[in-house]
């Protein structure tokens, strides 16, 4: 086995995490990345002129074996997914994605695969222990007895479960990690995929260029939240893989803060203070959710640490330089990025 040479799979690769997956991956010396979405590629956040990028729509069995043959590592982020506001509308659309981790699994299990890692979510948890604005430190025992976020959340628990029995019932290496709330540039920042971190530093640039200072917030403002930078993300995911943790494991921030807290910071970075009006019949998702990483802390003697602040100053610059694109009529021209190693 050979880091270097072997090929290794991404899929969702047109998304936030997954291109910069690519990009972290390519930096670490790997030689050979098959990279997959169903995007067109002229949609993908980033591309890169030495990965083999393909576009192809992963609910259809005959496309993950098309992805899957050949590789020996599988990255699996595909999924139909965004913030509160689309999973809340699109529950039947993510519950949809349950067909692409069946058939990516049972490609793996085909064509010999050697590890799979899974991209679950902290959404897989009790929804009756995230009741209470104090931010609860969720353990990963806390997902039973189940009464995930619905739609989104079930699936990601099903499939969780089905990651687990094909290692029991096939011998695949299976590695799963809820991820928590995971922000940076390169990212899904309008349109209403967007989540909150990006969609707060938007409204704040918007409100700053537009001059009209108000900021639209969605709920009542003290729903805590953990948000991790995706470099920590980046750095989870690589540890969690060369792991031996067979469970499902948290990956997020344990640095909690509520939507306004997050709004203060945000407004503090761009020099600005708004008017804030709470919309609260729009989706707030649950009142508190944190990420308790003992666990993490155990198995690997790491956590994410990247604090907030710092991340927020770098995606609200990165969003930033998107805002005026898109005033000039350039978005999308941003978008595609061909770095060298």
């Amino acid at each position: 086995m050979n880091d270097q040479v072997d090929l290794v799979l991404v899929t969702g690769a047109g998304g936030f995490i997954g291109g910069n997956l690519i990009g972290d991956l390519r930096t670490r010396g790997y030689k050979r990345i098959r990279a997959v979405d169903n995007k067109p590629l002229t949609e993908w956040y980033q591309r890169f002129e030495d990965v083999e990028s393909l576009s192809l729509d992963l609910n259809l069995k005959e496309n993950c074996e098309e992805a899957t043959q050949g590789a020996r590592d599988v990255y699996n982020l595909a999924a139909n997914m965004g913030g509160m506001g689309f999973i809340e509308h699109n529950k039947a659309l993510c519950m949809l994605s349950v067909l692409i981790n069946t058939h990516m699994l049972q490609a793996a299990v085909k064509f010999g695969v050697q590890r799979f890692f899974y991209s679950s979510s902290a959404c897989v948890y009790n929804a009756d222990k995230q009741k209470t604005f104090e931010a609860p430190s969720l353990k990963e025992e806390d997902a039973y007895p189940a009464l995930a976020e619905d739609g989104y959340g079930w699936e990601k628990l099903f499939s969780e479960r089905m990651c687990r029995h094909f290692l029991e019932d096939f011998g695949l290496y299976t590695r799963v990690a809820r991820f928590h709330n995971v922000y940076g540039p390169w990212g899904t920042w309008y349109g209403g995929r967007e989540k909150a971190p990006a969609a707060i530093c938007r409204k704040v640039i918007e409100a700053k260029i537009s001059g009209n200072h108000e900021i639209d917030i969605w709920g009542p403002g003290n729903q805590t939240r953990s948000f991790m930078y995706i470099d920590d993300c980046l750095k989870g995911i690589d540890l969690i893989m060369n792991s031996d943790i067979l469970e499902p494991i948290n990956l997020g921030s344990s640095e909690a803060v509520t939507i306004n807290q997050l709004v203060d910071i945000v407004e503090e970075i761009a020099g600005i203070t708004l008017k804030r009006n709470y919309d609260l019949s729009a989706p707030k998702g649950v009142n508190g959710r944190n990420s308790d990483n003992t666990l993490m802390q155990n198995y690997l003697g790491w956590e994410p640490n990247t604090p907030l602040r710092t991340g927020l100053e770098k995606t609200y610059r990165w969003i930033y330089d998107q805002c005026l694109a898109r005033e000039r009529g350039e978005a999308g021209v941003v978008r595609e990025r061909t770095a060298a190693r």
